[in-house]
């Protein structure tokens, strides 16, 4: 199975108002092993930075006025993606970015050159209720270092959502051998798993003293509520 994590910085919030891409990161991993063949793209927007973006990343007008126009990497960059699953933390923010350097280009639609697409975001949410989700917040429930990440970057940031991504789903893979195959299965890393048999199951009945006492509790609840209680129609 070939996932990519893929992470984007741009100029501004909002691609509907002209913001661009100023750079790409991803990151490949198969069968939960990063593999190195990683994509990375600095991006001239031919436009300035909003402030605050630049705060964010760094990437000054100046840096990028050198670097290749979105349409000279988009062909790079599809190929790159075209159909594994994607990986991407707040995945909309990216993907509506990405769908309008597409429709510059007269090209399909990010979604409709890949795989699935999962939001991480949306897996911590699930996961984590009530609590911060970022990808710094994550970082630090998972045990992920991140201090060298002075400024967002997009290929650094995507290393990190493969480190979190592989913390979050940890031991998901040991739950899925196919145990039509009587000589075992392969796990993840590509390894024998022969079945084992299970074990004996021990039925553990209730003592003499422990049914008496166990009368003696549902006698106090009728008396409780007059009647006979839940507890004593359920074991009837």
């Amino acid at each position: 199975m070939r996932q990519i994590f893929l992470d984007t910085e741009t100029t501004g919030l909002n691609p509907r108002s002209g913001d661009r891409i100023i750079e790409i990161g991803c990151v490949e991993l198969v069968n939960r092993q990063l593999t190195g063949n990683n994509f990375h793209k600095y991006v001239n927007p031919e436009r300035d930075s909003e402030e605050g973006a630049l705060a964010v990343h760094g990437l000054t007008t100046e840096f990028l006025a050198d670097k290749p126009k979105f349409g000279e990497v988009a062909d790079e960059l599809r190929t790159y993606i075209a159909g594994a699953d994607i990986i991407i933390h707040n995945a909309p923010f990216d993907v509506g970015f990405l769908d309008a350097e597409f429709a510059r280009l007269n090209v399909p639609r990010f979604k409709d050159q890949v795989g699935e697409v999962i939001d991480t975001l949306v897996q911590a949410k699930e996961m984590h209720p009530g609590k911060r989700n970022s990808l710094d917040a994550l970082c630090d429930r998972y045990g992920v270092s991140n201090a060298h990440r002075a400024l967002h970057g997009a290929l650094l940031d995507a290393e990190l959502l493969a480190e979190v991504y592989l913390a979050m789903t940890r031991g998901q893979n040991s739950l899925s051998m196919d145990m039509g195959d009587a000589d075992g299965a392969t796990n993840a890393g590509g390894e024998l798993v022969l079945p084992v048999a299970l074990a004996p199951v021990r039925i553990l009945c209730a003592s003499a003293a422990e049914l008496l006492a166990h009368e003696a509790m549902l006698k106090s609840l009728d008396k409780e509520v007059r009647g006979k209680s839940i507890w004593r129609t359920a074991s009837d």
